[in-house]
């Protein structure tokens, strides 16, 4: 009876002390969930900013169909690989963020995990938080004013971008520089692969050979003639 009441009073107290602990943890944040396995999740700080892993849900909207996110937040700000899931959690996309905005590479699948379109973005971060800006008179070019104004990030496309069909060979290939589309007479213009050159070949992300390791191809087949289409 006394070792069954003793083991009782080290348990509540292992109770207490892990109660307390996780008390301590998040009274620095303003807002969080927690994971079905216990991992914090979803960080607001006392600042209201952001912070940490985060996991949204976007529901439908106006016929295209919702997504979840999984990925992490600095300061309010997107950083770092971020994925894209569909309802069924099949990944449509991997990106890359700094800043808050896209930069480098971003890839986007289809329902089958086939690599559909790569990306290239550069990102640009002011180097200072604010930023002054000229006001203008009506119907003149006369600066009369300066505002000051919160400067903020953002994202251009850079570099190349690669179109593939459903066997992974690349059918055309866009080249940007710091937003704009080279044409013809510009370093670069956008590339169409002749069909007769041979197709580069890819390397399938980690995300697809998970799935393709979870659906069997006789599987995916079966899901195809349903009626599943790509996203």
């Amino acid at each position: 009876m006394k070792s069954t009441l003793l083991k009782i009073r080290q348990l509540n107290l292992i109770m207490l002390l892990l109660f307390l602990f996780l008390m301590k943890g998040t009274a620095q944040y303003k807002d969080f969930k927690l994971s079905p396995k216990g991992d914090t999740l979803n960080i607001v700080d006392k600042k209201g900013l952001k912070q940490g892993k985060w996991v949204n849900t976007v529901g439908e909207v106006r016929g295209e169909p919702g997504y979840e996110e999984e990925g992490y937040y600095k300061d309010d700000k997107k950083t770092g690989p971020w994925r894209k899931y569909t309802a069924n959690g099949d990944i449509i996309a991997i990106e890359n963020y700094a800043f808050g905005g896209k930069s480098g590479a971003q890839q986007y699948f289809s329902f089958f995990g086939s690599l559909e379109r790569e990306e290239e973005w550069r990102g640009y971060n002011p180097d200072a938080p604010y930023d002054t800006i000229p006001v203008y008179g009506t119907g003149n070019n006369e600066v009369i004013d300066y505002k000051i104004v919160k400067a903020e990030q953002y994202s251009v496309p850079n570099g190349d971008w690669k179109y593939y069909n459903p066997e992974g060979h690349i059918i055309r290939i866009e080249h940007y520089d710091r937003g704009q589309l080279l044409k013809e007479g510009g370093d670069k213009k956008p590339t169409t692969v002749a069909a007769d050159k041979k197709p580069e070949e890819k390397t399938k992300p980690q995300e697809i050979l998970d799935y393709e390791k979870k659906y069997s191809k006789k599987k995916r087949k079966q899901m195809e003639r349903e009626g599943k289409t790509s996203l």
